[in-house]
């Protein structure tokens, strides 16, 4: 997937439904260690105070 267009997905998901990352990976079955590496691969990375990539 287009990790700009993860971004917007993840950040939805992060504001609608989910209070943390830890939640969000959880709930989805997803690798954290993968999520955040694709993700930094592209500059983004997961601000805690905001529950978003940034």
């Amino acid at each position: 997937m287009d990790p700009h267009l993860l971004l917007g997905l993840l950040n939805t998901e992060l504001r609608n439904h989910c209070d943390s990352l830890d939640d969000l990976v959880k709930t989805h079955g997803l690798d954290p260690k993968k999520l955040t590496e694709k993700m930094a691969k592209v500059g983004y990375e997961y601000q805690a105070a905001q529950n978003q990539f940034r």
